[in-house]
């Protein structure tokens, strides 16, 4: 396993599309009174992929991949986009694997990138062991996301720009699906910002990774069946329970409702539509309130590729806008 430091993410910057680094901070008066703290939301929707998982994608590509060589990965729909438009730009044959029950809207944009998807699996790691199947059988590159330090160092460009715009930050909170994010934001803040406490939120109907987490070994679930798609992991990845020690404070889970009344409050203050992960920040707070009262917090809105069923449930709880 690689150390994943801050010389590393610093590193993989020059191999990152410009169109995913310096993406702005969001804050509102509305948010922090909703949410008793000082909240500073880092975007990372506005780029082509509408995630954060360009990043590393760029970077692994860059630098892990023999020209031309051909790579296959599994995806819920954000990693796969990031890495079937950075194989597109460097002239790499892409292959992805999704659950047949993935977002139609990911699916759609994975081709549009020139990847080729393959439905198979009830959920992504049925998904994934597919794709690891084929990639052996074809003789491509297999990369999982999670297991890469690259791919870590990538997402952990986003914890050196957080620390660089508000030093005031004393927690923040990723996310936590595969583990590149909260890998690379805690790596890069172990460094650049050692007094803040980084924190993985986890869907509690997807447990996998906390559970891994605090006892210290793998621990594998029957389902994670979440809202938050984008984190739904049954099957956690070891290289990444490895890549993490030291690199968090704790982690946290939150209900499907903590999630969708986030989602909420932040289309509210913010104006931004972000899907289920991308929310669990908030969601985080919303759970437990007196954690960060008068704190300094920032999180990630990783992801805005909604499905058309989450959309509409998003909007529906929108208050009407006052003539």
């Amino acid at each position: 396993m690689t150390h994943l430091d801050a010389a590393m993410i610093r590193a993989a910057v020059a191999h990152i599309d410009p169109v995913y680094l310096d993406t702005p901070i969001a804050r509102h008066a509305d948010l922090d009174a909703a949410l008793g703290c000082t909240m500073a939301a880092k975007v990372e929707t506005l780029n082509p992929i509408r995630s954060f998982k360009g990043r590393g994608a760029d970077v692994f590509v860059a630098t892990r991949l023999r020209p031309g060589e051909a790579l296959v990965c599994a995806s819920a729909g954000n990693f796969g986009q990031g890495v079937a438009r950075a194989a597109w730009q460097r002239g790499h044959p892409c292959t992805v694997y999704a659950a047949t029950a993935a977002n139609p809207r990911k699916i759609a944009a994975m081709r549009g990138f020139g990847a080729e998807v393959i439905l198979g699996g009830a959920d992504f790691d049925a998904a994934k062991l597919a794709a690891r199947a084929a990639a052996q059988q074809r003789g491509a590159r297999f990369v999982e996301d999670g297991a890469e330090p690259t791919i870590a160092a990538g997402a952990g460009t986003i914890g050196l720009e957080l620390a660089g715009a508000d030093p005031s930050l004393r927690s923040v909170l990723v996310p936590l699906g595969n583990g590149a994010l909260l890998a690379g934001v805690g790596a890069a803040l172990r460094e650049a910002l050692p007094v803040a406490e980084v924190i993985g939120i986890v869907a509690a109907k997807a447990p996998s990774m906390k559970l891994s987490l605090d006892s210290g070994r793998l621990v594998e679930t029957a389902s994670a069946d979440t809202i938050a798609d984008g984190v739904a992991v049954r099957t956690p990845v070891p290289e990444a329970l490895a890549m993490l020690h030291g690199l968090y404070d704790s982690v946290v889970s939150v209900s499907e409702d903590q999630i969708v009344a986030a989602m909420k409050l932040i289309l509210q203050t913010l104006g931004l539509a972000v899907e289920p992960a991308g929310a669990l920040g908030v969601a985080a707070v919303l759970a437990d309130r007196s954690r960060f009262s008068g704190r300094s917090v920032a999180t990630i809105l990783c992801g805005a590729n909604l499905s058309d069923a989450i959309f509409d449930r998003l909007w529906a709880g929108r208050p009407a806008h006052p003539e």
